[in-house]
């Protein structure tokens, strides 16, 4: 029997609401305190997978769990909306809910769980449905004595190779189940046979391209990434199969000459930035060996190489071009750091913004044609250059507008990924110039890889949505995917499905790794199927929901205005709370709010989304592009924390009980929470703010800054650690967050009354602000939204 359905009722929803949700009085009777909000778990959860042979609905993405594969997979590389499928498209549609998948392929494991197994099933390759081509897994049945076995996503009945056999055990599994990680765990990888090969295993290839313009050596950006590059230099894997190359651009693209015979690097210029090409191909990707003294001696000199360049303009797109000729053998990752609007040469760009700004009433109706690129020229030299293996990474070092929306089609297409320092500052961003580089270089990662997800007959994906290139309807192509990645995948039904069957999905990722090998990882999730909406909402998984809603809201910004995007979210939000509260809620006053145990957060973070950067109607064009960006490939434990950020006291640190955990509990978003005489830590995943309040006390000023006023603070300040302990406890909170996050964090000073101490305000999501609701007065809005679908 399944639990009973808990829901959480707001019976101080009452008052002043009337039965078919009239006229309201001012909601005075809520109290605050009573409010959903989010409970960090502070203990280590222990998840198995599968229980009693069924699925195990996995703990939230955001808390922090260790996992033991016991024949699903970890929740890490795969999850889904619902834990239980919908028998009908009728019932998924009655519920309001959507049906996806978010697939991160790659995810870190925790450190203390086992490593993912690898299987070598020799020159045959692994075993493989003859008709679906599904890899072998442990929801297969083995029936015959062993001699043969069932599909379990198409239903076809195949021969068991006859050096694969093995006698049956009396529960039916077979003998060797349990030794065998393909028939036990829900992950596995294999190793790749030749048939998967279209050519040898590419090498690791790292080319690095660095605007010289006039702006970016003023500002220090090109010396903050000719540093960073030559700290990680040593980072690079190993041996004879690592290349690098590199060249700097302005107006002309400077190549530089590595191989070791000449005296000093060699610079080779092309000045043509319509019709690119690249001068000595051979002598411009050198393997890394061969030339690491050169190397770091041209990064130590191009700083002062280029100290007097007065050349404004910048050609990213023949830059680009010209580096992507220099690769096109091989494939790899080009590494690009841009710090002005391209404004000549191949897909060059006007200041669009400046446009938008100047007509008022056509920047309304026409603000999101700014978040589309200005036209195909980037996005058709993406698709070829994701066509021979080569993955864009894209740092934007910059002081202005530099049109991301346009820019950022490379990276998108080509499996890569933007990074945004603005306005740079060569004082606060350089450590995190060097640490973001530093992880894109050495995290887990792969190259030329081709994803595909199928699922059990009767469902059918419907559409993929990441950082990715796709030539053919059921494949996605990855020149570069790493562990931060993560692919939507929406599902729908083609057929009635039988409920309490189970029903699977499995991905397929065939990949080369850094070291040359070709691998294919499956993982592969079996859930049961239900006819009841109660099992769908018992079941949801608001994490996994919630990144969906971030994503496909993240679409749609860009196509349609932003008015219209939020309208869209809140209904759908309305819808499922509505048919939770029409067709699964026991109580029948109308008077109380009851939302499903499992998605009563929902309202908080739909209002959360709707006051984030990417939904708010001012800000800067450039700052909704990349918030659009980061979320196109975004996890679902970041995903949470964009909308709805974590916030600590500072002040009080040394007096919280953590129970042994390093970051005590969080603050809720609101001024409320916030008082005159405190210091609080603000992160999002991306960036950390630490605002003071105007009369905190001089001596944590001192603890915290080395200064004895806040006055003395300078805005563009470095934390240090400082020999007392709330600085030292401080440090270790932040390095603690930057650990989960897998980010460095930008630190940002904000003091109360001025802008940075409003910008600090913005992200007080539960506060009442001029153009949008407090989080109590959203609650009664929502409830008289269903009231009003109820009548």
């Amino acid at each position: 029997m399944p639990p009973p359905y808990p829901s959480q009722s707001m019976s101080g929803m009452q008052t002043g609401i009337g039965q078919t949700g009239g006229m309201m009085q001012a909601p005075t009777k809520i109290d605050p305190n009573q409010i959903p909000r989010p409970i960090p778990s502070q203990s280590v959860v222990i998840h198995e997978t599968r229980q009693r042979n069924q699925a195990n609905p996995p703990p939230p993405a955001t808390s922090e769990f260790i996992v033991r594969d016991t024949g699903n997979c970890s929740p890490r590389y795969m999850r889904c909306t619902i834990n239980q499928i919908p028998c009908t498209a009728d019932l998924l549609a009655t519920s309001g809910m959507q049906l996806a998948l978010l697939v991160q392929p790659l995810a870190l494991p925790h450190p203390s769980e086992e490593p993912i197994q690898l299987v070598d099933f020799g020159e045959g390759g692994p075993m493989r449905c003859s008709r679906c081509k599904a890899y072998i897994n442990p929801f297969m049945k083995f029936i015959d004595q062993g001699l043969r076995y069932i599909c379990n996503l198409c239903g076809f009945t195949d021969e068991t190779p006859r050096d694969y056999h093995s006698n049956l055990g009396p529960d039916g599994r077979r003998r060797d189940a349990d030794e065998r990680p393909e028939l036990s765990r829900g992950t596995v990888e294999f190793v790749a046979s030749k048939e998967y090969m279209v050519r040898d295993p590419m090498p690791a290839v790292f080319f690095f391209l660095i605007d010289v313009s006039s702006k970016a050596i003023q500002t220090g950006a090109t010396a903050a990434a000719c540093s960073a590059i030559n700290q990680i230099i040593a980072d690079l894997p190993e041996g004879p199969r690592t290349f690098v190359g590199i060249a700097t651009f302005d107006s002309t693209i400077h190549f530089y000459n590595l191989k070791r015979a000449l005296q000093q690097p060699l610079m080779l210029i092309v000045p043509d930035v319509l019709d690119v090409y690249t001068p000595l191909e051979s002598d411009v990707v050198v393997q890394l060996s061969a030339c690491r003294q050169h190397l770091e001696l041209l990064l130590e000199n191009i700083p002062t190489m280029f100290q007097d360049n007065i050349i404004a303009d910048s050609t990213f797109g023949a830059a680009t071009k010209a580096a992507f000729l220099a690769m096109k053998g091989t494939g790899g990752k080009l590494l690009v750091f841009q710090s002005v609007l391209p404004s000549i040469g191949i897909g060059a760009l006007s200041a669009r913004e400046a446009e938008g700004r100047a007509s008022i009433s056509a920047s309304e109706k026409e603000a999101h044609k700014l978040l589309q690129p200005a036209d195909k020229t980037l996005k058709e030299m993406a698709i070829d250059f994701a066509e021979h293996q080569v993955c864009v990474d894209l740092f934007i070092t910059s002081q202005s507008y530099v049109d991301i929306a346009s820019m950022s089609v490379v990276p998108r297409t080509t499996g890569g990924q933007v990074y945004y320092y603005y306005p740079f500052s060569a004082v606060s961003d350089t450590a995190k110039l060097y640490n973001d580089l530093r992880w894109n270089v050495t995290r887990p990662q792969g190259f030329e890889a081709v994803m595909r997800v199928r699922c059990s007959q009767g469902l059918q994906v419907q559409e993929y949505s990441g950082n990715y290139c796709k030539r053919i309807p059921t494949d996605v192509d990855l020149p570069g995917i790493d562990c931060d990645k993560t692919i939507m995948v929406t599902l729908k039904h083609d057929d009635k499905l039988q409920d309490g069957a189970e029903y699977a999905f499995q991905c397929a990722l065939l990949y080369t790794t850094i070291y040359g090998q070709r691998r294919i990882r499956v993982i592969t999730l079996s859930l049961s199927c239900t006819s009841t909406l109660h099992n769908l909402f018992r079941t949801a998984d608001l994490d996994t929901q919630f990144t969906c809603f971030l994503k496909q809201v993240a679409l749609e910004v860009p196509t349609i205005p932003l008015m219209q995007v939020r309208e869209q979210l809140m209904n759908q939000s309305v819808s499922i709370l509505h048919s939770y509260r029409k067709f699964c809620a026991t109580v029948s006053s109308s008077g109380q709010l009851i939302l499903p145990e499992a998605l009563k957060l929902l309202p908080l973070y739909t209002l959360a989304l709707i006051k984030s950067t990417g939904l708010r109607t001012e800000g800067r064009i450039d700052d909704r592009s990349f918030w659009i960006n980061y979320v196109s490939s975004l996890s679902a434990p970041l995903a949470v924390p964009l909308v709805y950020p974590r916030m600590i006291s500072v002040h009080d640190l040394l007096s919280k009980e953590t129970d042994g955990a390093i970051i005590p509990a969080p603050t809720p978003l609101s001024s409320e929470h916030v008082s005159d005489e405190g210091v609080y830590l603000l992160e999002n995943g991306i960036d950390a703010f630490i605002y003071l309040g105007s009369a905190v006390n001089p001596q944590i000023v001192q603890q915290v800054f080395g200064v004895s006023s806040i006055e003395e603070i300078p805005a563009q300040f470095v934390l240090q650690r400082l020999d007392n302990p709330l600085s030292k406890k401080l440090n270790e909170v932040i390095n603690e967050i930057r650990r989960q996050r897998c980010s460095y964090l930008r630190l940002k000073l904000c003091k109360k009354g001025d802008s940075s101490g409003m910008l600090f305000f913005s992200y007080m999501v539960e506060d009442k602000t001029p153009p949008g609701l407090s989080y109590v007065e959203f609650l009664v809005h929502v409830h008289r939204q269903i009231q009003n679908k109820m009548s």
